[in-house]
Formats: C-alpha cells, sequence, structure tokens
C-alpha cells in the first residue's frame, strides 16, 4: 500500500544518510504521513527530518535536503518532492499510484485493504458477556457491535481472533442467585402463598411467566424449598438455557455470533473431589497456586488476595470466612483459563456500569502473576436512546425493558450497528431512534448503503442499453478533479483499517464510509459514466464505479452491515 511504500523509501533514505555520514546503526524515528490540507502542498507531507535531525546532527532542512534524491531514486511514483518550512517534505505522487489503486481493488476484491501476512498471534476478544437473567438489554447493545467489529479488524489485519461469551452462571453468581431468588418469589405468589420479594429482585413481567410456567409443571412440588443460595441457583438453571437459547437468537439477528460461549460454572467443574470449601477445577487450581506463592493469605477465617502491592488500595478477598468465593477468585481462575487455551492476547470488553472495576482487575492479574501487556480492557460509555426528543427509560429489574430484539425490530439491525459504531467507545452516544429509520441523506447508514445500491443500479442500466465495456479499461483518462478525489479516499482504505484495528476505533470505518460515499456524489454528479460517444471514458469511469462498489462493500462487511443492491 501507498503509505507504507513511502514509509519504508524513507527509512532507507535516512539509513542512506546516516551511513553517508558514518552513522551505522541509526536509532530511526517512527515514520509519520499526514495528508496536507490542500493539494498544493503534496500528496503526503512527513516531519520526520524534524524529528530525526539530532541523530544525524544536522538542521531539519539539511537533514531533508539529504533525503529528497534519496526518495526520488526509490521506486516511488513521484512526480516531485519539496522542501517546506523548517524541514517538512511534501510529496507529489504521480497520478498513476491512483490509477493503480483501482486496478488493485478489482484484482484482490473482496481481500482489499486486509493484511496478506498472518501475524501468528492468537487473539480472544470477550464481549457483550450479559448476566443470563432475561432478553439482552439495549444497554448491553452498544458492546454487542463494538466487540465484533474490533474482532473482524484484528483478523482483517492478519491475527488469529476468537469471538468469546462469558456467561456468568457459577454457584455464588450474585445477579444469577437475586434471579433465582425472584423467579422462586413470583412462583410462591403465583400459589397464592405470602412472599418476601428479594431485595433488588428483577420484577419484569417474563419473571411472573416463568413463575407461573412453574405451577403449570411442577405445581406445589417446589414450594418447600428454602429461600436459600443453593435453592436459588437451582430456580436460575431450570432457566438459563431457555434464557441464554434467546440470547443467541437475538444476537444472531444482530449479527454478532461467538465462537465460544464459556460457562464461569466450567471454572468450578472438575473429576477430582473437592475441598472443604466446596471448590475445584481452575477456581481451586488458581487458589492453591496463589497460596503457595504467598500472593494469597488467610486472614480472620477468610483468603486475600495481595493486590495493595499491585496498585490497588487494598487488598482483596478471595474467600469469604464462610467458604464463598468472591467474584474476584472468578476472574482471577477465567483469566488463567483463558491463557491456559493458548491466547497470546486476551481483550475484555466492558460497559460502563465496570468502568471502576478496571483498575481492581488489574491489580487482581497482576498479582496472580499475568503480564499485563497481554490484558487489554476496552470500557465503553453511555447511550441514551431518544425517540422524538424524549429519552427511552430502561429499566430491566423495574419490568420496563428495551431489548435488542426491540431495537432491531424498530430500526434494522444495519441502522443498529452502524449507529452504535458512528462514535468512540470512549464517548457517551445519543441513538436517534427517528433518525435510523429515516430514508434520507441526514441518515448515515441509508447514504452510504445507497451509493452502493446506486452503483449497482449504473451496472444495471449498462447492460440494458447494451454498453460493451473492453476487458483493460485506460485507466489513466480518469483526470478529473472529482474522480482523482474519489480515487483517493479508495487509496486510503487500507490505511483506515490498519489504524481503526490498532486503535481499536472501529468508529473511523463508519467515518471513513461517510467521505467515500461523499466522494462518490460529488464524481457521480460531475462525471457522466455511461457516454456512448465516449466508450473508452465510459470504461474506465465503471471500473472506477465498480472499484467504489468494492470498497464500500468492503468496509460495510468489516463493520458487519449489509451492502444492499436495490434500495
Amino acid at each position: 500500500m501507498i503509505r507504507e511504500e513511502i514509509q519504508a523509501a524513507l527509512t532507507e533514505a535516512l539509513r542512506a544518510v546516516a551511513a553517508e555520514c558514518g552513522i551505522d546503526e541509526p536509532s530511526l524515528p517512527a515514520i509519520e504521513l499526514t495528508d496536507p490540507p490542500n493539494p498544493e502542498m503534496g500528496d503526503f507531507s512527513t516531519n520526520v527530518a524534524m524529528v530525526g535531525c539530532k541523530q544525524v546532527k544536522m538542521a531539519p532542512r539539511q537533514l531533508a535536503e539529504l533525503l529528497v534524491p534519496h526518495l526520488e531514486a526509490s521506486d516511488l511514483v513521484l512526480e516531485r518532492v519539496e522542501i517546506a518550512g523548517p524541514g517538512f517534505i511534501n510529496m507529489f505522487m504521480d497520478r498513476s499510484w491512483l490509477h493503480n489503486t483501482v486496478a488493485e481493488v478489482l484484482r484482490t476484491r473482496d481481500e482489499y485493504g486486509q493484511s496478506t501476512q498472518p501475524t501468528g498471534v492468537k487473539m480472544q476478544v470477550e464481549f457483550v458477556s450479559a448476566n443470563p437473567v432475561g432478553p439482552v438489554h439495549i444497554g448491553n447493545a452498544r458492546g454487542a457491535p463494538f466487540g465484533d467489529c474490533l474482532a473482524s479488524l484484528l483478523q482483517a489485519a492478519g491475527n488469529d481472533v476468537q469471538r468469546e461469551y462469558y456467561v456468568n452462571d457459577g454457584p455464588f453468581n450474585t445477579q444469577a442467585l437475586t434471579f433465582g431468588l425472584s423467579i422462586q418469589a413470583r412462583y410462591l405468589e403465583a400459589l397464592g402463598k405470602p412472599i418476601e420479594f428479594p431485595e433488588n429482585g428483577y420484577q419484569g413481567d417474563y419473571v411472573v411467566e416463568m413463575a407461573r410456567r412453574l405451577v403449570d409443571e411442577h405445581g406445589d412440588a417446589l414450594a418447600e424449598r428454602a429461600a436459600d443460595p443453593e435453592a436459588a441457583h437451582e430456580f436460575f438453571i431450570m432457566f438459563e438455557d431457555e434464557i441464554l437459547a434467546q440470547a443467541r437468537e437475538d444476537l444472531k439477528e444482530f449479527g454478532v455470533e461467538f465462537d465460544v460461549w464459556y460457562h464461569e460454572r466450567e471454572l468450578y467443574e472438575d473429576p477430582e473431589a473437592p475441598d472443604a470449601t466446596g471448590m475445584r477445577g481452575f477456581i481451586k487450581r488458581q487458589l492453591d497456586a496463589l497460596m503457595a506463592a504467598d500472593q494469597a493469605y488467610e486472614h480472620d477465617g477468610a483468603i486475600w488476595l495481595r493486590t495493595g502491592d499491585f496498585g490497588d488500595e487494598k487488598d482483596r478477598v478471595l474467600v469469604r470466612s464462610d467458604g464463598r468465593p468472591t467474584y474476584i477468585a472468578g476472574d482471577a481462575a477465567y483469566a488463567a483459563n483463558k491463557f491456559a487455551r493458548g491466547f497470546d492476547h486476551v481483550i475484555y470488553i466492558f460497559g460502563p456500569d465496570h468502568a471502576g472495576y478496571v483498575p481492581r482487575l488489574q491489580a487482581v492479574l497482576a498479582a496472580c502473576g499475568f503480564d499485563l501487556d497481554r490484558v487489554e480492557i476496552i470500557v465503553y460509555q453511555n447511550v441514551r436512546m431518544v425517540r422524538g426528543g424524549e429519552t427511552v427509560k430502561l429499566a430491566k429489574r423495574k419490568g420496563q425493558i428495551y431489548s435488542v430484539r426491540d431495537l432491531i425490530d424498530e430500526v434494522g439491525r444495519d441502522a443498529a450497528r452502524f449507529f452504535f459504531l458512528m462514535r468512540s467507545n470512549d464517548s457517551h452516544l445519543d441513538f436517534d431512534l427517528d433518525l435510523a429509520v429515516s430514508q434520507s441523506e441526514e441518515n448515515p447508514v441509508y447514504y452510504v448503503q445507497y451509493a452502493h445500491a446506486r452503483i449497482c443500479s449504473i451496472a444495471r442500466q449498462a447492460e440494458e442499453r447494451g454498453f460493451e465495456f473492453g476487458d483493460k479499461p485506460d485507466l489513466s483518462l480518469l483526470s478529473d478533479a472529482s474522480e482523482l478525489a474519489l480515487m483517493r479516499k479508495m487509496a486510503d482504505y487500507p490505511h483506515e483499517l490498519r489504524v481503526a484495528a490498532e486503535g481499536r476505533a472501529p468508529h473511523r470505518l463508519t467515518t471513513y464510509l461517510r467521505e467515500l460515499t461523499q466522494a462518490f456524489h460529488q464524481f457521480y454528479t460531475n462525471c457522466q459514466v455511461l457516454n456512448s460517444e465516449d466508450m473508452a471514458l465510459s470504461t474506465a469511469r465503471m471500473a472506477l464505479t465498480e472499484a467504489t462498489r468494492q470498497v464500500l462493500a468492503n468496509c460495510l462487511g468489516i463493520l458487519g452491515i449489509s451492502a444492499p443492491e436495490r434500495m
């Protein structure tokens, strides 16, 4: 790709100049390329002479003057190179690089922009991981397309990526137990018995419906169960598979499919007999390892982890005095399980309600001996759903559920994904439900998809009118300013893909798509594509429109959004 070619040429030029100055192994600076604010300043600019001048002990402009001849002698398709100001190097590329971009898109098709070299890095992206206590709530929805798109970006960069959903269903999971107690209370209520509904219990209508089904299936056979953790987990387990099946279906409708659904309870499963606390599996092995390494200790009948030595405000309890492990014990065991499965790098994607837990989790993982360079924690911010200018209130426990399924039914999968991905994950997002269904240019996903459909329409028109295009378009005929701008924007795609992957920034692609669409509409307004009086030019312009369609489809595919042929 052109940016990488320029960076490679600059690197070689720096090495050559350093050698001329008697420096055998220079410490080369990172080479950054920027897009000049206007074409009169070139296609690409770099300040490498200004950041690298100390290595060769000369003024920036003097270094730039030495670098330019090496660039001119390289294989770059340069028209000319200019030095500006204190040492900026502005490169003006020959137009053939843009024509080559069109040819490259048409040659590589679906693979355009993606890395062809596997990195050999095995990565895991864990996201959504909502508690299985009801429909996937809109509060978890932003993380679904973000995690899915990030995984696609990392795959496009050449990594081996696995998508994982962590099912919080361990025997000591607070939310699972609260949900189980909620079902148990509604079950007793349906039998006409007095109840004391659990504090912060789940009050959704679906809980009442589940309880009524238990009455239909079991009568009062479950009525004598004590309202304790064991019974709560049993009531929870009765409906877990059903809830997860619905979650799978809803997420699939949202375009999200996981490679692995890992259950928290698996951390407690092991053929070995449990110890006195009732713990076994990864949980037990991790606790034993921490005790052996003196990273955990006993105090007041509990087992504590030395997180205070690793940046946390204090040590944290791993196992309570009554023998019940805390959630950080589960997190430590789950991390051990991830690395035991051979992942080189693991990414956790958390919602805003977990933001405060990040430093604590990092301390836990560090205390457990895990390399934090191999762990990445990304937090996305809140979403405010807006309809008719008013906030749509969301509250699962109070029964007013607005689920992912509701969102898909209202605005469609494509609009939902695009809108969630339009802003950086660390920014708050207002999701305008009215705009998402609008069929206008103000609706960004409609605007982008319409460009793809229009190009397909042009191809159909060409076929209906009997146009016969040559096999080898003369792309050098593409010289109009709007044609050049469109080709330049297509040429940016591989760079945008790489930067979005490295920066964990899928939102860059939504911006890129809108800019590419704008460039296409400008081209379509200024340039007649189908002109029977100039078949050579029409052939070149059809090649350009098809290349544009391909890049639109590729980018939409990374976002998990369809590229319709008709609208």
